[in-house]
């Protein structure tokens, strides 16, 4: 049996075991965004059922799937609620870093964390007087062994629903950058869902704050040694909340096309469904989510020559220029598809209301949260630099840089 018939029967059964959840997931998803109410039980059944452990070996307890397959079931996840897929984004990229972290005890500990069900969050941005290149967060030793941290993260993506809070920090007894992985389950860490986006709003993107928090010496990760496709990763996520937002919107619109019992007068057929005017409405929209899913498959598979470059480094099967190159092609890869994808889908998204009538806007209806979703999502990592970036690649050769950061100018 090939290789790929392997990968294709495993996702198979993968999505077959995840299809109820999805659904049911997906049927609740329009009163979730009206309403406010945070996926603490949907996100809860994920992890139970093993969804936070879909990248972690099946000899740790793990479903054993590759990057494809992944981003594949989160697609799939985000057109059913792309406000759980992005909430899970910082969990799979902490879950990304310990796969190629070096082996050893440490790493198994996290590896059979996430098989558990144990959940990762996001407490990196910080806003305000920051400047660009500076971390306000300090983590300080005890004076015991250990460390406590102090400070406050916004955009905490993930982290209200999380067991442990991936924090972008620097240490003060040596001036290092680090990630503190923070248990959130201790009087000194509090999470607050204050965010006021008018899209994504049930991601539980908040405000972290840590007062004296602890953290134990070896949940205390050199910044420097991340995994070095981290900044694609991140956005890939997004990208599969962009494929999964055109997927949606044409499920829902598709549905409320065939519903639809007016027409009008100056139509070009007597019954909505088989205008050819709205049935070419939807037909573009079905091709943006085609292209988006496609695009997501192509920066899966640069993401997946990145991760064999980091791991085989450890056995000596690669070189550290071949790493390099792996990196920076699976960074091009997803600006590409960034650059790409956010006008596509946003503007297929608008066209598709194009396929009804007044009745569409109907907040009942909430059909308006497909485009919201996905233009909150395409305002991360604003992709007119990225599209700078890449015109002075392919003009001067300049590589793109593969972290970044946020903060006030110097």
């Amino acid at each position: 049996m090939s290789t790929q018939t392997l990968s294709t029967d495993r996702l198979n059964a993968t999505r077959a075991r995840f299809a109820p959840i999805f659904e049911s997931i997906a049927a609740s998803s329009a009163d979730r965004d009206r309403s406010g109410e945070l996926p603490y039980n949907e996100i809860r059944q994920l992890a139970e059922a093993g969804f936070g452990a879909l990248r972690v070996p099946v000899s740790h307890g793990g479903a054993g799937l590759n990057l494809t397959e992944l981003f594949e079931l989160l697609t799939e996840l985000a057109a059913a609620d792309s406000s759980i897929a992005q909430a899970l984004r910082a969990h799979f990229a902490f879950v990304e870093d310990r796969l190629v972290a070096t082996p050893g005890a440490n790493r198994d500990l996290w590896l059979e964390r996430f098989a558990r069900g144990e959940l990762v969050g996001n407490s990196w941005t910080e806003i305000g007087a920051v400047t660009v290149g500076d971390v306000i967060t300090k983590v300080s030793p005890d004076g015991s062994g250990g460390f406590r941290i102090n400070g406050t993260k916004y955009y905490s993506t993930g982290s209200i629903f999380a067991d442990w809070l991936d924090t972008y920090a620097e240490r003060t007894d040596t001036g290092q950058r680090v990630i503190a992985a923070v248990s959130r389950h201790q009087p000194g860490v509090e999470l607050a869902d204050d965010w006021d986006g008018f899209g994504q709003r049930t991601t539980g993107t908040g405000t972290s704050t840590f007062t004296n928090a602890v953290v134990h010496a070896e949940h205390l990760i050199d910044f420097d040694t991340r995994f070095k496709y981290q900044t694609a990763f991140y956005q890939q996520v997004l990208l599969a909340v962009l494929a999964g937002s055109a997927k949606a919107a044409e499920r829902d619109f598709a549905a409320e096309l065939k519903a639809r019992k007016r027409t009008f007068s100056h139509a070009a057929a007597n019954v909505a469904s088989e205008d050819p005017q709205l049935l070419q409405v939807i037909g573009e929209v079905a091709s943006a989510a085609f292209v988006a899913s496609a695009a997501v498959q192509r920066v899966s598979g640069a993401l997946e020559r990145a991760y064999e470059t980091a791991v085989g480094r450890h056995g000596g099967e690669f070189t550290a220029d071949q790493d390099e190159a792996a990196n920076d092609a699976a960074e091009l890869a997803s600006a590409q598809a960034q650059v790409a994808l956010t006008p596509l889908v946003l503007n297929a998204i608008t066209h598709a209301f194009d396929a009804l009538a007044a009745s569409a806007t109907s907040n009942t209806k909430n059909l308006d949260r497909h485009w919201r979703n996905a233009r909150t999502a395409g305002n991360h990592n604003p992709w007119v630099f990225k599209a700078r970036l890449i015109g002075d690649l392919a003009v001067n050769g300049t590589e793109l840089p593969r972290v970044w950061a946020i903060g006030a100018s110097k």
